[in-house]
């Protein structure tokens, strides 16, 4: 039976299309190849180098076929992280001053910073979801393990992997009953405390629950490890493609670098 759980939806959107294009490479070869495209990304310093990568990250999202309404709406989600930041930066920096907002000054420097984080951050994460976004959770998990990744982040990133959705219909179940009692959310203090019981409420159930987990697991003969049931075997085309992706970062840097 296919699992149509709202949260398990939201987590499989990109990783649950065809398995063609960019989405047939070796997991630890897009692992590699999107840490590779985020470092080079980030030492650009020309607009001219960054909307190449900009290009080439709308490059990558096309060949993995990713769905353009929820890539747009995980990219604005990423761009209202540093928004504040972007508006704020041309009014902080010092320089030559461009125009003025109620009596603040907007210097030239402060609104190419802003321009250059906003051309990383969009190049950046374009390709995270093209690359890794793609890959399942489970395969994912496997492939950091298979490249050296502490155990102990692997473990807590399949099991978060694993049970955010439990946590999600805990704190829906949570707010069912408090609406259920009554309660509408106001300005008020009231209010803040009542959010304030469901948190520490939903910590409570979560620790329960992942107490009962662990004996579980024990159970069933846990020792602290996961055996790594997957076959990862890399082939010649996917080496193929962690050299040019290579290639293209190092381009980019030294093109940055003669401009």
């Amino acid at each position: 039976m296919t699992d149509t759980r709202p949260g398990q939806r939201a987590l499989r959107t990109f990783a649950a299309g065809p398995s063609t294009g960019l989405r047939r490479v070796d997991a630890r070869m897009r692992i590699i190849a999107a840490a590779a495209f985020a470092v080079a990304v980030v030492s650009l310093t020309s607009v001219s180098s960054l909307l190449a990568a900009l290009a080439a990250g709308f490059g990558l999202a096309a060949w993995a076929r990713l769905p353009a309404a929820e890539t747009a709406r995980r990219v604005v989600a990423v761009d209202g992280f540093i928004v504040l930041t972007l508006v704020m930066l041309p009014f902080t920096t010092p320089g030559e001053p461009l125009f003025s907002l109620w009596g603040f000054p907007a210097s030239r420097e402060g609104l190419h910073h802003a321009v250059l984080i906003a051309l990383k951050a969009n190049a950046v994460i374009l390709a995270l979801l093209a690359l890794v976004g793609t890959v399942p959770e489970t395969v994912l998990g496997h492939a950091l393990a298979r490249l050296k990744v502490p155990e102990k982040l692997v473990q807590l990133f399949l099991m978060t992997v694993r049970y955010i959705d439990v946590l999600h219909q805990e704190a829906t179940r949570l707010r069912t009953a408090m609406k259920a009692r009554g309660f509408r959310p106001r300005t008020d203090l009231h209010t803040l405390r009542s959010l304030g019981w469901l948190v520490g409420m939903l910590l409570v159930r979560s620790l329960e629950r992942s107490e009962r987990v662990l004996a579980a697991m024990k159970c069933r003969g846990f020792t602290g490890r996961f055996p790594l049931l997957d076959d990862l075997r890399a082939t010649p085309a996917d080496w193929v493609f962690l050299a040019g992706a290579v290639a293209a970062c190092a381009s980019l840097v030294t093109a940055d670098r003669l401009a």
